[in-house]
């Protein structure tokens, strides 16, 4: 069974990519790190640029066969850290509280094992992704024609889950995060003087009933799954107490279980906006940002999942639903055969996002043996 060489040399590389955390789109140090990282390995090559400041490192076995990325993420989040350890982000606002310098130090792991221990057959692409937090850098790799270099015939990650026992297994064999986009609504009226609110138009009223309807738009009689609209920012004109409001901003996040039904969502949520601006009199924009599909597991390599969790005699756990949050992923599932799986961060861990959270460096080794074990059941 492969086991990591020097935990201590991982988790070193997590506490210093923690202490120095970058956000979507400006990885830049983070990458540099990482390359330095896997320079020393030596790897059969490595490809950096990709979609930004991803970086891939290429280890290949002796005889052809299949080639399996591992992708881990390079980006963190805009939450300002409350933790006081000596780790801690010195970067104002900006902190790993996903879990991502963890997600990377995993792959490092992956990345030394394999550097020592080549696959008999086939090739092990160990990719660090810029830009998931906004759900850009999937796209942007896939895109990227340096990603042809080292495109894979199966894709898998790992994810951190706090509220799960420490050290277990999640796995699914369908939908394992769930599809969501931001949805963007302005509203135009016309300003007047607020003492003379009956010369404008204001957009008051249409804002109150999208913050009130837009959550309802997810009827049973509709949807066959799981879906759901968060309103999560609402703006009304400016602040001047002289000026009646002439135009308003509505942003709402949906979420459902399958693309199809985010479609749907999306297109209810388009009509209900102008709808209510037509009998508003208002004239209305929508748009969209932040677009992750859906996340769909491959049965097949669920149960290599499942496998290797019993073979390292770990506890193994099949959510009954699929995670509400997203990841983008979802992409690579879509073009490949893939697998999102979790790690239990422990059932009184902080949650993903919070301001204290910090990956507990005691599931380090449980993931790359995981992936380690899965790579090679998966490459025969």
């Amino acid at each position: 069974m492969p086991e990591i060489s020097d935990l201590e040399l991982i988790v070193n590389l997590r506490k210093e990519l923690h202490k120095y955390p970058e956000l979507s789109g400006n990885e830049k140090v983070t990458s540099r790190r990482i390359t330095r990282f896997l320079e020393e390995l030596q790897p059969d090559e490595i490809v950096c640029g990709i979609g930004g400041y991803g970086v891939a490192a290429r280890f290949s076995g002796a005889r052809h066969g299949r080639r399996l990325l591992i992708r881990a993420e390079l980006d963190a989040l805009p939450v300002t850290e409350t933790n006081d350890f000596d780790y801690r982000s010195v970067n104002a606002g900006v902190s790993h509280a996903c879990g991502h310098d963890g997600h990377m130090a995993v792959a490092a792991g992956v990345a030394k094992f394999f550097a020592s221990e080549r696959p008999e057959k086939g090739e092990i692409v160990v990719l660090f992704q810029p830009s998931e937090e906004n759900g850009k850098g999937a796209g942007a790799v896939l895109g990227d024609p340096r990603f042809e270099s080292v495109m894979p015939d199966f894709a898998i990650a790992m994810h951190n889950l706090p509220g799960y026992k420490k050290n277990s297994v999640i796995v699914r064999q369908d939908v394992f995060a769930m599809a969501s986009e931001g949805i963007i609504i302005k509203l135009e009226g016309k300003t007047s003087h607020a003492a003379e609110p009956e010369n404008g138009l204001s957009p008051a009223r249409a804002v109150s009933r999208l913050l009130e309807e837009l959550p309802g738009i997810t009827g049973s009689d509709v949807f066959k799954n799981f879906v759901l609209v968060t309103v999560i920012h609402a703006r009304l004109g400016e602040i001047a107490f002289g000026t009646s409001p002439g135009h308003a901003l509505v942003m709402a996040t949906l979420r459902a279980c399958a693309d199809d039904e985010m479609e749907m969502l999306s297109g209810r949520a388009v009509r209900l906006a102008e709808s209510i601006a037509s009998e508003e009199g208002l004239k209305c924009s929508v748009s969209f940002t932040e677009r992750f599909p859906a996340t769909i597991n491959d049965p097949g390599l669920a149960q290599v999942a499942a496998d290797a969790a019993k073979e390292l005699s770990l506890e193994v756990y099949e959510p009954v639903d699929a995670f509400r949050w997203s990841e983008d992923f979802g992409l690579f599932t879509r073009k490949f055969r893939g697998l999102l799986f979790g790690i239990g961060a422990g059932k009184g861990h902080p949650e993903l996002h919070n301001p204290d959270y910090d990956f507990p460096d005691d599931i380090t080794s449980t993931g790359v043996n995981m992936l380690t074990r899965m790579a090679l059941n998966i490459l025969g």
